[in-house]
Parts: structure tokens; C-alpha cells; sequence
């Protein structure tokens, strides 16, 4: 991410001020380029010809999500996402729905589309009519050897009758199913896919089936190609501990050809899976973790992975612990790398947001990767956009496992031991939330010793205005802003205070995205098991808070400064620090024996 800061340097009785400019964030989801928008349109999925043009296909139609006549278009790109061209009926609208279509590219060029399809016409079940039967059905492919521009005739995929479509309303006679990844190329020469199959209408009793096909990359008459859906046996892939909602299973394939699954649940978490012998068995699905040992955390809400060229991975998530469909906006993302024969994900980072506290649901997104460059898209159900990711934050995201350096980028204040006896500081004037990039407070502390109460650091004037970092319950700290009328407040996790020794905290307040976190001891705060989030919200129609000092190293809500030095080294940015800088910044102040400096 490039960000401009103009800086004015006044020195005057030691006062630095600067103003912000803000600058493009491509994370910002109104700085995306449109695809499509209607009255629905979902899962926006990307292929990159081998003439170097985008085709898109999606699900799209006149209602919401449901409502009966979805279909599915193809539209092409010849400007990297910037255009696209008039979209081509893949599936013409009709009583029976078409959904959730999900493209592959084969070697020789052939585009392949995966899709439901009402062929059964379903509208009712039992006195019910007018059902939703967009995931009722059949699993069909169509291809196109002209880039989209004309698609072949329906083909129906065999997908096996097993014990969870006996056990369904119609008694395995219709089945209920649907797919929201990608197909990916395994082994040699084949190509496999990863679809929910229900028990019971509507939306239970999922588990996670996978069509794989051995041939396709080879075999250019349909009539010959070599299906097999899988797991073997009459079970799908699922932990029965973890209850009836089992579904959105994607897939992708290591360096070593094992599978990995990723799906959604509604224990506030996803789950993942590793097969070693080409899907044919699958481990027990567990809850992932990222590499320093939280569980991660993800509402009932697509859960995509993704592989890019460089042999890495991509793990799109929401960072909350909801069991319900709402909590998508921000859009965070985790790194993937391979180790032991297993993917190892770093703590996220906000990857998009839509602005303000807008309760958008951002989701099924798609990457696209071309020539060293990276595209998201996504859909809020009712327009499709593409986003360009700078390439340096995938690699700095990539780079968290290892990084071990302090960030110097808008680094305004940074002062250690001796130095902090002055316990007063000048600090920079920051814009107001609507204007501005924000600010991150980064300090060790040995803050153990304070009551709940006690200040850490803070900037206000004789009004009350400002912010502060207060000792809170339970080893905590809270954070609070105020401009005078309007009051923003946001506790950490609580019990990641150390006991012994000294702590350290980036309290990272970021403007944009209007996200107030955490990273205590290298440790991204998601709520754990007392919260379901662990990051909180800025008013947007806040004013400014800033005023030009700082006091540092404890001073007790009565008034009057500690003697002794509780804070050891402190630094303020005039921007927010990635949650990479910040687990950087702390690597960087541990001793060889582990401790922070």
C-alpha cells in the first residue's frame, strides 16, 4: 500500500506537527472496478484466457438471492477487469433455476462451467410452494470453445446417490447441492471440485463431496470424460461433533499433492481437512489455527482459499465468531505457507471494507492472478466488483512468520528508557476520523503493577478531549477517544497481560476501515472465548481528537505522574501499522531468551 503523508515541521518549544493527506486504499471497496450489478449477482469467478482476457461467469437475476428465475452469464474483460463486455446467456432465464457457476480452464483452452440446475422442476414440498430450488437438482457442465461467446449443450455430472440424499425430504430422489469454489487442476492431468450436499431442506445436515475428473485436460469429447465423486463410501466428509451445518467446502492441492479442505460451520469457526490419496479419504475435520496457536474464527460466511503461482496460499475470512450469516464487512485475510507437509496461516489482516459502518455482506470472492499482479473480486449480493491488490501486501502478509524488524514508516515519536523520564512529549496533530489515515500507539510497558484505571499514555486537553490507554479488568487495557461529545471505546482480550515482566502493546486505530485492534505480545486480539469479536468500530462522524502533547509511564486517575517508569519504550505512527508491523515491532524487542528487552 503506498500512502503520501505531507509533512509541515514547525519548531517551536519543541512542537512537531504534520497534517495527512489521504491517499488511494485500494482495500477501500469503492476505489473497485464494477463487473456487474442487478437485482442479484453472486459468486463473480475469473479465468484468465490464453489470449491474456478475463471471462467472468456468475449467478444473476431480476429478485434477491432465491427468489426463482436465476441464471447463469459469461462476460469477458479485455482491460484486466476495467471493462467488460455485454453479458452471454449461459442458461436462459426460466421457472428453473441455474446457480452458482463455477468455471475451469483446461490446457488446451476449453472452458468449462460447473452449475445446479432444477432439471427435476421442483416448486414444492409437501404443502409448501414456491420453494427456494436453486439448490435443488442436478449438477450440470456446459463449455465454450469460443472465449464465452456461444456454450455447448447441458451435460448432467453423476453424482452418486448416497445415505444423506436417502435421508433427505424427497428420499434421495432429488438431491440438494451446490459449490462455491473453484475447480483446480490435480495431478497430472485432472481437475477436481468441491461441492455441499444437504440431508434436509433447507440448509442442514450438510457434508462435503468432491467431483474429480482425470482426464478433462486431455479428453476433449464430453461423452468421454472419466468422473468420480468422491470420498469412496456412502459418507461425505464431516465431524459429526461439529453439528448439522457442514457446508461451502473449496479445496486446494499442496506441492506434495495432498488436499486440503476448508469449510464453513456455525460453531463460529471454520474447519479444515487433508487427504492423502487424491480424495478418496479425508482426515477428521478439525478447527484451524493460525501459527501462534488461536483458533481462527469465521461467521456462517464463504471461507475461500486460494493458491497463487508462487507456491503459496490465501485464505479469505471475517475474524468473528458468529454462527449467523451478518459480520462481513471488513473482509480479513491470512497468509498460507507450506510446512511439515501442512498449511501454517499467519494472523490476518483487513483486506477490504465497505465504508463506514456499512453492514454490506462482502463475500465469494474470487483471485485472479496475471502477469506478478493480484485481483480480487467479490459481490455484496447486488453488484460485483474487482479489486487490484498491491502484490507487496500479499508478500509482507506471507513475510509475518519470520519478520523481525520495527517499522520506521511514519514513525513520529520513538523513545526508550532514559529518554521516557521526561514522561511529556509533543505530538503530532492527526486528522479526524473522516479525513484522516489514523494512528497506532506501540509501547513496552511493565504494567502489571497498575490498578484498573491507572493511564498508560494519554493526549487530552483541559476539555476532556483526546484518547488514552488505561489499565482495565481482568489484564486488559481499554482504549478510549473523544472529541468532546462523541466517545469511542475498545478493550483488548482479556488475560494477555504478562504476570511477570514487561508487556507489549500496538494499539492500532485505523481511520479508513474504521477498525480499532489490538496486538498484544505479537498476538492479533479476535475475542477469544469471552468475545465474538475482538476488534471494535470507529464513529465515523467523529471529530478530531488530537492535541499536542503526550504523557507517558503511568499517571493515576487522580492526577499527578508515577515515579517510577512503568513504560520502556514507546512509539507513535500517524498511520495504522499492519498487524504484520506490529508482530515485527515485537519480534524485534525480544532478547535471545525470548524476553522483551
Amino acid at each position: 500500500m503506498k500512502q503520501y503523508f505531507l509533512f509541515s515541521y514547525f519548531l517551536l518549544a519543541g512542537l512537531v506537527c504534520f497534517s495527512q493527506t489521504k491517499s488511494y486504499d485500494f482495500r477501500d471497496r469503492l476505489n473497485g472496478k464494477p463487473i456487474f450489478e442487478n437485482g442479484y449477482i453472486d459468486q463473480p469467478y475469473v479465468v484468465v484466457l490464453d489470449s491474456g482476457e478475463w471471462l467472468s461467469v456468475f449467478t444473476t437475476g431480476l429478485g434477491e438471492e432465491g427468489s426463482g428465475g436465476q441464471h447463469i452469464v459469461s462476460s469477458v474483460s479485455t482491460d484486466k477487469g476495467n471493462s467488460w463486455s455485454k453479458p452471454v446467456l449461459i442458461e436462459e432465464p426460466s421457472a428453473e433455476s441455474a446457480s452458482w457457476a463455477m468455471p475451469f480452464k483446461t490446457n488446451y483452452g476449453r472452458i468449462y462451467v460447473f452449475y445446479n440446475y432444477n432439471g427435476d422442476k421442483i416448486h414444492s414440498l409437501n404443502s409448501l410452494t414456491n420453494i427456494r430450488e436453486d439448490m435443488l437438482g442436478w449438477y450440470c457442465f456446459k463449455y465454450s470453445d469460443d472465449k464465452g461467446k456461444t456454450w455447448s449443450k447441458r451435460h448432467r455430472l453423476p453424482i452418486r446417490t448416497t445415505l444423506v440424499d436417502r435421508n433427505n425430504d424427497w428420499a434421495g430422489k432429488i438431491q440438494i447441492l451446490w459449490g462455491i469454489g473453484k475447480p483446480i487442476n490435480v495431478g497430472k492431468q485432472g481437475m477436481m471440485f468441491a461441492f455441499t450436499k444437504l440431508g434436509k431442506y433447507m440448509l442442514d445436515d450438510g457434508e462435503g463431496w468432491f467431483m474429480r475428473c482425470d482426464n478433462i485436460n486431455s479428453e476433449r469429447d464430453p461423452e468421454k470424460l472419466k468422473w468420480n465423486n468422491l470420498p469412496e463410501g456412502d459418507k461425505g466428509l464431516r465431524n459429526p461433533d461439529f453439528g448439522s451445518v457442514q457446508e461451502e467446502q473449496n479445496i486446494v492441492e499442496l506441492s506434495n499433492g495432498t488436499l486440503y479442505c476448508m469449510y464453513r460451520t456455525v460453531m463460529g469457526h471454520p474447519a479444515e481437512s487433508y487427504s492423502y490419496d487424491g480424495g478418496k479419504t479425508w482426515t477428521m475435520p478439525q478447527i484451524p489455527k493460525y501459527y501462534t496457536g488461536e483458533l481462527i474464527k469465521h461467521p456462517r460466511a464463504c471461507p475461500r482459499i486460494f493458491k497463487t503461482k508462487n507456491g503459496k496460499y490465501l485464505f479469505w475470512q471475517h475474524v468473528n465468531g458468529g454462527s449467523d450469516f451478518e459480520n462481513r464487512n471488513p473482509v480479513w485475510i491470512s497468509g498460507g505457507i507450506e510446512l511439515d507437509g501442512k498449511i501454517s496461516w499467519s494472523q490476518p489482516e483487513i483486506l477490504l471494507y465497505a465504508p463506514g459502518l456499512s453492514k454490506e455482506r462482502l463475500s465469494y470472492p474470487d483471485l485472479v492472478e496475471q502477469d506478478g499482479r493480484y485481483w480480487i473480486t467479490e459481490t455484496n449480493k447486488l453488484k460485483g466488483l474487482s479489486h487490484e491488490i498491491d502484490p507487496d501486501f500479499f508478500e509482507k502478509l506471507w513475510g509475518q512468520f519470520n519478520l523481525n524488524t520495527i517499522s520506521t514508516k511514519g514513525l513520529v515519536i520513538n523513545k526508550m528508557g532514559g529518554d521516557l523520564i521526561k514522561k511529556e512529549f509533543s505530538l503530532p496533530a492527526i486528522e479526524e476520523p473522516s479525513k484522516g489515515e489514523g494512528f497506532t500507539i506501540d509501547l513496552v510497558a511493565d504494567i502489571t503493577r497498575l490498578k484498573e484505571g491507572e493511564l498508560i499514555c494519554e493526549s487530552r486537553d483541559k476539555d476532556g478531549k483526546g484518547f488514552w490507554l488505561e489499565m482495565s479488568a481482568n489484564y486488559s487495557v481499554k482504549f478510549t477517544m473523544t472529541d468532546g461529545e462523541k466517545t469511542t471505546s475498545w478493550n483488548s482480550d482479556a488475560g494477555l497481560i504478562k504476570f511477570i515482566g514487561t508487556t507489549e502493546i500496538s494499539l492500532i486505530v485505523d481511520y479508513r476501515a474504521k477498525i480499532i485492534s489490538f496486538v498484544i505480545n505479537g498476538v492479533f486480539n479476535d475475542g477469544g472465548k469471552e468475545r465474538i469479536i475482538g476488534w471494535g468500530r470507529l464513529d465515523n462522524t467523529m471529530g478530531a481528537v488530537s492535541t499536542n502533547k503526550i504523557n507517558i509511564g503511568a499517571i493515576r486517575t487522580g492526577g499527578g505522574l508515577r515515579a517510577d517508569n512503568v513504560v520502556k519504550a514507546f512509539r507513535f505512527y500517524n498511520r495504522p501499522l499492519t498487524v504484520t508491523e506490529s508482530v515485527g515491532n515485537y519480534r524485534s524487542q525480544l532478547n535471545p531468551s525470548g524476553n522483551l528487552r
